[in-house]
């Protein structure tokens, strides 16, 4: 029954007006496929040079390249894309507002192969407990001022692995028996999945029963846009969708993963150690915050690649046909269309620029929440019922991972398509009936992406 509420409540009156505005305006536009590219390297990298003696030498010289890799327009008061990738790679001083607790000091450390923006190996610790009913309860996690009095971190999944100070660091409670890792995910790309109007992920997750007998349906979410108080949108970033918008994000992540307030989170977890004054990320003279700048970063960047010259062999292509077969593409969407540049998102707070309007990805994901057997019993935005889903990982760039799963836990193709369970079932039996060749065959097929 939630669910099917929350279906409805997309599609009042005025979102079906908004629609079928939307579906007209996509009819004046071409479409195209979006830009792929792994074109955010880490850091400056080495160029010939001469020194004043004329002898040669090499320096660091960073890009000033103004509009991002897919030709998105930096906003007023960023001055070029080399700006915001070099605030997503700043690692941050203790000086500027880093902590209290945190778990790195900059973006790129938790999202950097193989270039700024892509996935890693890095994992966050999220924990709780469920009540006598089944209810998973946050819990409430005990530090110390520094001299002896207990100070609580309360209502919080997330447990930081570092702290500024000793008396900061925060410790799982034996009595929170559900723990999790979860893995960081890739950024690249993701203007265009912030892009997708919301109505195409509903139509998606209502199509998937008939593709599976009913036994696959996407839970869609709504959720709360930060930078426009009061409004939901369609959630589609995080392993339990708990973002709709990519400043949402990044400002959620500056404050959980770094320890820096800033205009959307302007309250710090705990004032333990803290000598800063917040919102620690304050809006410069032109009304921009590195909050700004990490969200245009995320926004300009192209899609992930695949390897062509191996998606080109037979071994690869035979693939792809039994990635359809057995039942992967259900969840895992080969094939999404972005809304039609100016279609109004976000809340009213962003408008779908050229860059990233009316562009086709292949991002391999329906960016919903669905129960295959691996969830990590956390909820966060969705509810009871998105306790035991996952978001569906985009598998664009999953060659670039070595360790699989939202937990990290797979090492191996293979052991990652045996561990899909629950709704997934029928397709992981699917799996098991092939020969061996055909699994190697699927299995290059996804080391192309």
């Amino acid at each position: 029954m939630r669910r099917r509420l929350r279906l409805r409540r997309i599609f009042t009156t005025p979102a079906l007006a908004l629609a079928f505005g939307a579906f007209a305006l996509l009819m004046s536009q071409s479409i195209a496929d979006a830009p792929t590219g792994f074109n955010t390297p880490t850091g400056c990298p080495p160029v010939p040079a001469v020194d004043n003696r004329g002898a040669p030498m090499t320096i660091t010289s960073c890009p000033t390249t103004t509009n991002g890799p897919n030709g998105l327009v930096p906003p007023t008061g960023i001055t070029s894309f080399a700006e915001a990738q070099e605030a997503f790679e700043e690692q941050e001083p203790l000086a500027k507002g880093l902590g209290p607790v945190y778990n790195d000091k900059a973006c790129v450390n938790c999202h950097q192969n193989p270039v700024s923006g892509g996935i890693s190996q890095i994992t966050e610790l999220r924990v709780g407990h469920n009540d006598a009913f089944g209810n998973f309860v946050n819990p409430n996690i005990t530090i110390h001022d520094g001299n002896g009095n207990p100070v609580v971190i309360p209502n919080r999944s997330l447990v930081n692995d570092r702290a500024i100070c000793p008396q900061a660091q925060e410790r799982t409670p034996g009595s929170e028996t559900v723990r999790t890792f979860r893995t960081s995910l890739n950024t690249l790309g993701d203007g265009f999945v912030e892009a997708i109007d919301s109505n195409t992920l509903v139509r998606i997750s209502q199509s998937q029963p008939g593709q599976s007998g009913g036994q696959i349906q996407g839970l869609f979410i709504q959720v709360p846009v930060l930078e426009a108080p009061g409004q939901v949108r369609g959630a589609r970033f995080g392993w339990k969708n708990q973002h709709a918008s990519l400043l949402s994000f990044a400002s959620d992540a500056y404050l959980n993963e770094m320890g820096f307030t800033n205009p959307f989170n302007p309250t710090d977890i705990t004032t333990v150690c803290k000598t800063t004054t917040d919102p620690e990320d304050a809006r410069d003279g032109n009304g921009i915050s590195d909050t700004d700048r990490f969200t245009f970063f995320m926004r300009a960047t192209n899609a992930p690649p695949i390897d062509a010259v191996l998606a080109a062999t037979p071994d690869a292509q035979a693939g792809s046909q039994i990635f359809n077969a057995i039942g992967c593409a259900i969840c895992h969407t080969r094939s999404i269309t972005t809304a039609p540049a100016g279609t109004v998102i976000n809340g009213g707070a962003f408008t779908v620029p050229a860059a990233l309007g009316n562009k086709t990805i292949h991002p391999f994901s329906d960016f919903l929440l669905h129960n295959v057997g691996t969830g990590d019993g956390i909820v966060q935005n969705g509810g009871p019922d998105s306790q035991n889903r996952m978001r569906t990982p985009p598998l664009w760039g999953v060659r670039t991972r070595d360790r699989l799963m939202h937990d990290g836990e797979s090492e191996t193709r293979n052991e990652a398509i045996l561990r899909h369970a629950g709704a997934a079932t029928f397709v992981t039996n699917n799996y098991r009936a092939l020969s061996t060749t055909q699994k190697q065959q699927l299995i290059t097929f996804l080391n192309s992406l």
